[in-house]
């Protein structure tokens, strides 16, 4: 009996394991709430007809057809009906959609059109070899924001392109695209009433975005980063000159903005377009006289010259233009920015401080928050809700606007809104703006990131909209680059704001991943090769050492060189370990199967001997000098030509809490090192850093950028050695420094670091 028992007992512990293994290995992206793989596969033929059960359907089943077309060569049959061997039906259900797979049909279920459109997505994603596996899904979303964002007033982007972005976010269930319209570099909409916008505002001589653009081209061997030609026309040098030049720039009629309207639509995809306002208006206030505070315009300090409140005639401009984009956009949201406004020239007008005294507002921001509370009672009455970066917040929130939190800076702003009762989207700076670099952590990062902090009641979460990932067009000039920017990164938001918390696992979606990698091989959408690991940025050793690199992409080809020349696709094929006995500067580079060139990867091995210990006989105390420098620069070897400021002893490398607005640090003192062996620094910044150990450059992470971590080694002998660290940045930034023994143990600043 007993036998028996266990027997019945093993039995079912191994089909239970066999229907959780069943059930994990399918390869959708985000992960349903719940799913089950069935036996079989569903083929797709020419006689494959879609059904759908009435006629508001036909743009969806259009969309499935034309994906099917794309995906397999085959174009199925439409057909208004209930019965096909596809079916789209309207019915009412708990869940956002169903969908369930079977060897001989397909159907999905849904109480909405944009449930049925989820459905179609996971149906996309599943086709493969011109067959979908049998599956059951039942799913929804957790959160209701699901947003993609793309600026196309730093540099433009074609309907066409403007499409496939649309088309991409709906594959992985994105339901906002976020569209920046205007900003100080160009105006991409067209405005019947104001003409000049588009006939002038949009386009421009090339800038310095332009030529950073132009140098990471060079510097990096990357194509993607040149600016298309057929971004170019000859225009008049400027109003006053006729003489003919060459100009970067474009715009959209108001019927191609009808057309993207049409074609988000049938995706499910509602559009939010930010007209920003009142800075970053640069493109709109030189073509037009009397909308700013004087005649003279450009930029400021940091930013450009803003509108100007305190004119009635700005005032009417501004609606007159939210008057045309409200017709275009039939939609709940338009985002008015709000961000970045340099009010110097507010302090200096009359008009504004006229304004200011008319309705007893005390400073520039509570100004800034009646232009804004100005324009939404005027976007209300259009029947819009207004959005606006998390700025809006200082000076006065009214209680009907969203806030979108981009700040990390600035962390007070959630709690300040989420408590009046308003909305608000998470897009914060790090991790979520995809024109940063993608860092080897950015994927997890993004993939666990808290939309729900245990700081916030429970009132204040339900506020809590969801999440975007931002991509600022400064430096991405081609649509190649945009891919590479948005992918894979963008599929770990998706899931983010679509999975519920108990359904995520961050080690099956990177399982999931390879999947998708070919997916947009074969819709030829470039994304970034995940980075290389196995190695450090540089490698200390003794005697000899090995060169043994990883990558999580299975379709990648690794090429390499030890000379200094840009591997290539005649390069050296990375194929095993690689045994090193002497100093060797290597240029990793990954390649995809089309032959294109992913980022390069610079590995230094430096054979070492180990650092003699510095004789010092002074008595020390525990800690780093911090010289604080008022350093405007973009690089740690200029800081000490800045003026001085003020010096700090800090107990670790960090940034002294007095130091804010331009930070130039130089920290020096002693590293005390236990025992003899070689040592392994992980120096993160933003912006730049350097770590030297005794004169030698150890970490040379030394250029403006987001947070990014680079990790060097050294080889000491036990004692005092000297130690000096470089960090630069102007507007927010971080700085931190972990240290490792010869064993990996991390070590304790406390007993580290003297002077």
């Amino acid at each position: 009996m007993q036998s028996t028992t266990n027997r019945l007992f093993l039995t079912i512990v191994l089909l239970l394991a066999s229907a959780l293994s069943i059930e994990a290995q399918h390869n959708i992206i985000p992960q349903p709430q719940h799913v089950a793989e069935g036996d079989g596969r569903f083929q797709i033929t020419k006689k494959t007809t879609i059904a759908y059960s009435e006629a508001s359907l036909r743009k969806a089943a259009e969309y499935l057809q034309e994906a099917i077309l794309k995906s397999t060569g085959i174009k199925t049959q439409l057909s208004q009906s209930a019965k096909g061997d596809i079916t789209l039906v309207l019915k009412p259900t708990k869940d956002f959609y169903k969908l369930n797979v079977t060897k001989r049909k397909v159907e999905v279920e849904a109480s909405t059109y944009n449930g049925l459109i989820s459905g179609v997505a996971t149906i996309r994603q599943l086709i493969d070899n011109k067959s979908i596996p049998a599956i059951s899904v039942n799913d929804s979303p957790s959160y209701d924001w699901r947003g993609f964002h793309l600026d196309c007033s730093r540099h433009f982007f074609t309907l066409d392109e403007v499409k496939e972005v649309i088309d991409l976010m709906a594959m992985y269930k994105l339901n906002r695209f976020h569209w920046h319209l205007t900003d100080d570099q160009g105006w991409r909409i067209e405005i019947k009433k104001y003409p000049k916008l588009t006939e002038e505002g949009a386009w421009r001589l090339l800038n310095n975005q332009d030529s950073v653009c132009l140098k990471m081209a060079s510097d990096e061997d990357d194509a993607n980063m040149l600016l298309p030609e057929d971004r170019f026309q000859m225009k008049p040098l400027n109003a006053s000159d006729n003489t003919m030049t060459k100009k970067y720039g474009g715009f959209y009629t108001q019927d191609e903005i009808r057309d993207i309207v049409r074609y988000a639509q049938t995706r499910g995809v509602e559009i939010v377009p930010e007209i920003d306002m009142p800075g970053h208006m640069l493109a709109a206030i030189d073509c037009y006289d009397g909308i700013a505070c004087f005649e003279t315009t450009g930029w400021g300090k940091v930013f450009t010259s803003p509108l100007c409140p305190g004119k009635d005639k700005t005032l009417q401009f501004c609606k007159d233009i939210w008057s045309e984009v409200c017709e275009l956009f039939p939609y709940e949201y338009v985002h008015i920015g709000g961000d970045e406004v340099e009010k110097d020239n507010w302090k200096a007008c009359s008009d504004c401080q006229q304004r200011m005294k008319e309705f007893n507002l005390q400073t520039e921001e509570e100004l800034q928050s009646w232009f804004l509370h100005e324009m939404e009672r005027y976007l209300i009455s259009k029947g819009k809700r207004m959005i606006g970066w998390d700025e809006i917040t200082e000076g006065g929130l009214s209680k009907t606007s969203t806030v979108m939190w981009w700040r990390t800076w600035a962390p007070t702003a959630i709690d300040e809104a989420t408590q009046q009762g308003n909305d608000v989207i998470y897009t914060p700076m790090t991790p979520l703006y995809l024109s940063a670099r993608s860092e080897p952590s950015s994927i997890e990062q993004i993939y666990n990131f808290n939309l729900q902090p245990q700081s916030l009641t429970e009132e204040q979460r339900s506020h809590i909209l969801g999440a975007q990932a931002n991509l600022w067009g400064e430096w991405i000039p081609s649509r190649n680059r945009m891919m590479y920017m948005y992918f894979p990164r963008v599929m770990a938001l998706a899931e983010l704001v679509w999975s519920s918390k108990y359904a995520r696992d961050y080690d099956d979606f990177s399982r999931r991943l390879p999947y998708h990698y070919a997916m947009l091989q074969r819709m030829n959408v470039p994304y970034k090769i995940p980075a290389l690991k196995g190695f450090l940025d540089v490698n200390a050793f003794t005697d000899t050492a090995i060169l043994n690199v990883k990558c999580s992409d299975p379709y990648a080809t690794i090429r390499y060189t030890e000379d200094g020349t840009f591997p290539n696709m005649q390069s050296k094929v990375y194929d095993k370990p690689l045994l090193v006995d002497k100093t060797t500067h290597f240029i990793l580079r990954p390649f995809s199967p089309d032959g294109r060139g992913d980022e390069m990867t610079h590995v230094d091995f430096v054979k070492q001997g180990l650092l003699e210990p510095l004789a010092v006989t002074n008595s020390l105390e525990s800690g780093l000098i911090a010289n604080w420098y008022d350093y405007k620069g973009a690089t740690c070897r200029e800081i000490t030509k800045s003026k001085f400021n003020q010096t700090f002893i800090v107990d670790d490398v960090s940034i002294p809490s007095e130091a804010k607005g331009n930070i130039g640090l130089v920290l020096t003192g002693f590293i005390s090192v236990p025992q003899d062996g070689i040592y392994t620094f992980s120096l993160t910044s933003d912006d730049g850093s350097w770590l030297k150990i005794d004169g030698n450059m150890v970490v040379d992470n030394d250029r403006e950028q987001s947070p990014h971590e680079m990790i060097g080694q050294c080889a000491m002998k036990a004692g005092l050695h000297h130690i000096e660290v470089r960090y630069f940045d102007y507007n927010g930034g971080m700085l931190r420094m972990e240290v490792k023994s010869p064993d990996g143990t991390m070590l304790n600043p406390a007993t580290l670091y003297f002077h």
